[in-house]
């Protein structure tokens, strides 16, 4: 199982220098740390901050969260095929959105590989301060990536007064309840608080979820193995699930198929597409507190 952080933040906020420390950071943890960098340039003047002997792939041109996520897929499959690593380090574009982007990297093909340690959004807070100066698309953008976050640095702690320093710190605190908060200069964060999070739901969060405890923004990996459904039924399973569920892929197994169907799940509307191959029947569900929702039943 290999350990996922997804590294969010405007450009300028200090993504590609977080990337340095973590990978400095893990080799110190004694793993071995592989890198995805995402750009929408032709060119990625930011691997240089990417040791040599790492493995390295980059994506330009394209957004890893839209055009680019079909890309990112084959990126991390090759990734998994060629490479020994632990722990696969992110870095998306400053116009990523976290729940995007988090789809993109999380296909059932390999999702039984990966576990999703979570969203390090760096939040550069000079910007936070003069936020009101954005653009309104901007300015959501910013927000959702901060809201959305499992692990927040108020970076550039160093240029703020401590009184601006703790109002930054409040209000983002107000934003994000959820995040582990931390007050960084050069993005630089321990280790122990990267391995305090947690984004992928296991069976022992399901079963805390009995007594009140959901994951924040998370993906849950589902089985459906032995289990066949008709269109229906899984179409009336969708109808009863929360807002909060924003994204779900997988290969569902239907009553009278041979092999399981490609079904996908966005914004409220549902893709139905046969499958040539049998492939295995697994269903990634991302979207908040999705380890306590409950799964489709099937009539015998």
């Amino acid at each position: 199982m290999k350990d996922v952080y997804l590294l969010s933040g405007f450009l300028g906020s200090g993504k590609t220098t977080l990337l340095a420390n973590m990978i400095k950071s893990l080799k110190e943890q004694g793993l071995k740390p592989a890198v995805i960098m995402n750009e929408l340039g032709e060119l990625n003047f930011d691997s240089q901050a990417v040791e040599e002997g790492i493995p390295l792939k980059e994506m330009l041109n394209g957004c890893i969260c839209c055009t680019g996520s079909e890309n990112t897929e084959a990126q991390i499959q090759g990734l998994l095929a060629e490479n020994d690593f632990d722990v696969l380090l992110i870095e998306t574009t400053g116009a990523a959105h976290p729940v995007e982007a988090l789809d993109a990297v999380y296909s059932p093909l390999f999702a039984d590989q990966l576990n999703i340690k979570g969203i390090v959004t760096v939040a550069d807070s000079k910007r936070w301060l003069m936020r009101h100066e954005m653009t309104p698309q901007t300015r959501s953008l910013f927000l959702e990536q901060i809201r959305h976050a499992h692990l927040l640095l108020v970076n550039k702690a160093d240029l703020l007064t401590e009184q601006e320093l703790g109002q930054v710190t409040y209000e983002l605190q107000a934003l994000n309840p959820n995040a582990l908060i931390v007050q960084t200069t050069n993005a630089k964060v321990p280790y122990s608080f990267l391995n305090k999070i947690q984004a992928t739901a296991r069976p022992t969060d399901i079963e805390k979820a009995d007594i009140g405890h959901h994951l924040h923004l998370s993906s849950r990996l589902v089985d459906f193995t032995d289990q066949a459904f008709t269109q229906e039924e899984i179409e009336d399973w969708v109808r009863s699930l929360p807002e909060t569920v924003y994204r779900m892929k997988g290969y569902l197994p239907i009553k009278g198929n041979s092999k399981p169907m490609l079904f996908q799940y966005a914004y409220g509307l549902t893709q139905w597409m046969p499958e040539f191959i049998k492939m295995p029947p697994k269903l990634v569900i991302i979207g908040d507190g999705v380890d306590a929702i409950p799964l489709p039943t099937t009539t015998l």
